[in-house]
């Protein structure tokens, strides 16, 4: 496989190779179009100076025809005059006249030359541009001497000479003149200058390089343009290029180089239809190309610039690919590193082996998990030399080379997840995946922690982490497995609540009551048989599942070793305890086949024993979940009742047993249900405490109560009774204040009673809270004094208002002496601290002749009156009367 950085370099060199290619490909093709582009020039050339050439030819051809007509006037008048010899054309054609007859014809023409007249011996007899004449002979001109000789000439001779007159070279055209008889009698003959041809060439404004001749036949050069005095006259007769002009009957067009100058040349040569001479028009092949010179230097500029273009993006891509390059290596080089350091800081042992079984990759992991040699483990190791080596180790126990026929058998799995254990005890959990190359990775991991961990997760899931015993979770699903095992099994279901364990951990701290539970589970564990079980559900709640029970007796045979068990006495850090509990019973099937039924009932049970007064048990009966119904709808309609007002209060006296004269009234909440009539409150109170209704209901009450002793005289207080429920709030003293300041009642006449069960609760934060009240201005009652845990303490560490002594004793007061002496205690108790002492449930006289005798300093109960409605109260408070009669 070629690594990236290899693909890489590759495509580098491709990009040169690339590059390279256009490079030589713009060279090339600039090259290309550069001569096609010359060529084009040098054909462009060539039309440019054979148009010339044509348009100087035809020009000439017509100026020289124009000049033959002269010649044929002058033929034409020597004929009408009659002049037929020689004589006679030299004697009038001398004279003054004639040549005022050639001035004035060639004044109408273009002036090109003179007009010559020779007689039939060669001398000069006139001329337009003369008089006299000059004595001048063409005895020895060639052209005379082949007139002369009678031999046939053309009628128009063309020669270039030099002239006689302006000993310059000349083209003449010389005509002979002949007589009626065929005789020659005379010549004529006119010159044209190289002048004539420069003015007019001149005047065309041809390319400064451009150079045109005018050449006769025979070779020689008549006229050229830029004037040369040393090419006119001269012969090139002998050169290729006219050679090559006669051969092409005097019309081509091409390229020639000159016999005179080391250079060449773009030409083109155009011959005269009626006249021996041809007309040259050349230029310079370096002139034609100036432009094409230009436009290629600006063409080679174009592709050296694309050149550089093309080479400086070369050189930057080429540069940035090489940086990536460079920093991929970095990059790949600190992901190899990396790489490395996962591989040897994984919490797994990896292996990686190719198709053959050689290693290929081992991290340190793998070799610190066996305690292997390096030297050994390292790449191109063999499976079978690796197994071998932790066989000496003593970290691999069996045949070694079964195991490795497992991985190289190339159609054994494709993946493996197994787990096998080590001979020093480890688990080790093996991952083997096979690669489509016949390769495989495998990697181990040390999993006896994880699954020490795992057991321990999964115990804390199901088990108790107090006492160890299972919870909920597990004595369900263990219940569920009884009841699907087979029909009509029969076992029992008891549900254990601890009595009195709030009052342990409140009073001896948690450390205590934890240790108390501990014990607790202890009990239960050897109080059970070895079929049962046995969880913890929460708090001071446990359960056996008692298995195999025949009859009702076996339960009860349970029941009895647990409360033997528990009320046995134990060590907690140094306390002596006991314990009792409340224990409700469900059986299977009788009193269910589903879990969720058995274990309410069981719990209706437990409840039942909680109400028949702890410290016992009862069985599930049908009737309890009628009376539990019950209580859900007496709940649902105190819900009711508070939402629609269905709540009244009633008042009853409390008179001053000195004045006989009513200083208070204790508020009493009724209920009169629609269908069930008048509720009691030892009904529904319980009720309300449960399920926190007591919270609202109480509120109420303080703010109905407050708003109606504002209607009493000013010296009547009501008291109110607070539940402990409401004592738990810690907002208790706002909310008293707000339905102080709602009703405008003085705090003072407001008289909260409470029981010895807030003290008990948490006396700390209940102190707190009696202090705030207290601040208020409002006077607290200790109410039901002498009944549960009542405690001297609690009149010591808080300075109460008032004692309310329980009815229980004022009922037996005339009867038993102890009473009267509990009651003397309470009053002195209460004297010293000046506490006013309440006596509750005077029903008669005597009762109350003793209470007063024993120092009581108020009485309430049905001798004087019974609660009664607002309305009555306000009606009695205002007669003034104490003493009526006791009310039904």
């Amino acid at each position: 496989m070629r690594t990236p950085w290899r693909i890489r370099l590759g495509a580098i060199q491709w990009l040169i190779i690339s590059a390279a290619g256009i490079v030589l490909a713009i060279t090339l093709g600039t090259g290309y179009f550069a001569m096609q582009y010359r060529e084009r020039a040098l054909e462009a050339a060539e039309r440019e100076l054979s148009n010339s050439a044509l348009l100087l030819s035809r020009h000439f051809d017509q100026q020289l025809s124009d000049l033959q007509h002269v010649h044929e006037d002058v033929i034409a008048g020597m004929h009408a005059d009659g002049i037929d010899t020689a004589d006679e054309f030299e004697q009038r054609m001398s004279s003054l006249s004639a040549h005022e007859m050639l001035r004035s014809k060639l004044a109408a023409l273009p002036h090109v030359g003179a007009l010559n007249l020779w007689n039939a011996k060669g001398w000069l007899i006139n001329s337009s541009e003369m008089w006299p004449v000059p004595d001048l002979s063409i005895a020895e001109r060639q052209y005379f001497k082949d007139i002369a000789s009678g031999r046939p000439t053309p009628d128009v001779i063309v020669e270039p000479v030099v002239s006689k007159v302006t000993k310059n070279w000349t083209t003449l055209f010389v005509r002979k003149l002949v007589g009626r008889n065929g005789e020659v009698i005379g010549i004529a003959s006119r010159g044209v200058e190289p002048s004539h041809f420069d003015a007019f060439v001149g005047s065309l404004e041809l390319n400064g390089d451009t150079a045109i001749s005018m050449i006769h036949r025979n070779g020689t050069i008549i006229a050229r343009y830029p004037k040369d005095d040393n090419l006119v006259g001269y012969n090139v007769a002998g050169s290729e290029a006219f050679q090559r002009a006669l051969a092409g009957d005097g019309n081509i067009s091409g390229r020639f180089t000159s016999e005179r100058l080391p250079e060449n040349k773009v030409g083109a040569v155009k011959s005269l239809m009626h006249f021996p001479i041809l007309i040259v028009a050349t230029t310079r092949t370096e002139a034609a190309l100036a432009d094409w010179r230009a436009q290629t230097r600006l063409q080679f500029c174009a592709a050296s610039l694309a050149i550089v273009v093309v080479i400086v993006m070369l050189f930057l891509i080429v540069r940035q690919l090489r940086r990536q390059h460079a920093a991929a290596q970095h990059k790949l080089s600190e992901k190899s590193q990396h790489l490395d350091t996962a591989i040897n800081n994984m919490t797994q042992g990896l292996l990686l082996f190719d198709s053959s079984g050689r290693l290929v990759i081992c991290n340190r992991r793998y070799i610190d998990m066996f305690g292997l040699s390096p030297e050994i483990v390292k790449p191109g190791c063999h499976l079978r030399d690796l197994i071998q080596h932790r066989q000496e180790r003593g970290s691999f126990i069996g045949d070694v080379d079964a195991y490795c026929a497992r991985f190289l058998d190339p159609n054994g799995s494709l993946v493996q997840d197994t787990v096998t254990s080590t001979p020093d005890g480890r688990t080790i959990r093996l991952i083997f995946k096979r690669s489509p190359d016949g390769g495989w990775a495998t990697t181990m991991e040390d999993v006896t922690e994880g699954r020490r961990v795992q057991a321990r997760i999964e115990h804390l899931a199901h088990y108790d982490a107090l006492t160890n015993l299972p919870n909920r979770t597990l004595f369900q699903r263990h219940a569920e497995g009884l009841l699907l095992e087979a029909e009509g099994r029969k076992f029992a279901i008891l549900y254990i609540d601890i009595d009195e364990f709030k009052r342990i951990n409140d009073t001896l701290g948690h450390l205590i009551g934890d240790e108390f539970l501990k014990g607790v589970a202890e009990r239960l564990r050897q109080s059970v048989g070895a079929e049962d079980f046995i969880a913890r559900l929460g708090g001071d709640e446990f359960a056996i599942l008692q298995d195999g029970i025949e009859s009702a007796e076996d339960v009860h045979a349970l029941v009895a070793r647990i409360y033997q068990a528990l009320r046995t006495p134990f060590d907690c850090h140094g306390h002596r305890l006991s314990s009792d509990a409340s224990i409700g019973i469900a059986i299977a099937p009788r009193d269910g086949s589903d879990l969720f039924y058995l274990l309410k009932n069981a719990d209706l049970a437990m409840y039942a024993a909680k109400a028949a007064g702890r410290r016992t048990y009862r069985f599930f009966d049908p009737e309890m979940e009628q009376q539990a119904n019950h209580r859900r709808e007496l709940e649902a309609d105190l819900r009711a009742a508070l939402a629609e007002g269905g709540f009244e209060l009633h008042y009853q006296p409390q008179v001053d047993l000195r004045s006989d004269v009513v200083n208070g009234c204790e508020a009493l909440l009724r209920w009169r249900h629609q269908v069930r009539g008048m509720v009691s409150p030892a009904d529904f109170v319980p009720v309300a405490e449960e399920t926190g209704l007591i919270e609202e209901i109480g509120q109420w009450v303080l703010r109905t109560a407050c708003a109606e002793a504002a209607t009493w005289p000013s010296h009547v207080r009501v008291a109110v009774n607070v539940s402990p429920i409401q004592f738990r709030s810690e907002t208790l003293s706002l909310k008293v204040a707000a339905a102080l300041n709602e009703s405008g009642l003085d705090p003072r006449r407001l008289e909260l009673e409470i029981t010895e069960a807030v003290l008990i609760a948490d006396d700390d934060a209940a102190l707190v809270t009696l202090n705030q009240l207290r601040a208020l201005g409002i006077h607290i009652a200790l109410d039901d004094f002498g009944t549960g845990y009542s405690s001297l303490q609690y009149l010591q560490r808080f300075p109460f208002d008032k004692i309310k002594i329980d009815r229980s004793f004022v009922k037996e007061v005339t009867r038993n002496s102890s009473s009267a002496s509990i009651i003397r205690a309470v009053v002195s108790i209460a004297a010293d601290r000046n506490m006013i002492t309440t006596a509750e449930g005077v029903e008669t006289l005597q009762q109350r002749e003793t209470v007063q005798n024993l120092g009581c300093t108020q009485m309430q109960g049905y001798l004087f009156s019974g609660a009664r409605p607002a309305q009555e109260i306000r009606a009695l408070l205002a007669s003034g009367k104490a003493g009526v009669e006791v009310a039904a």
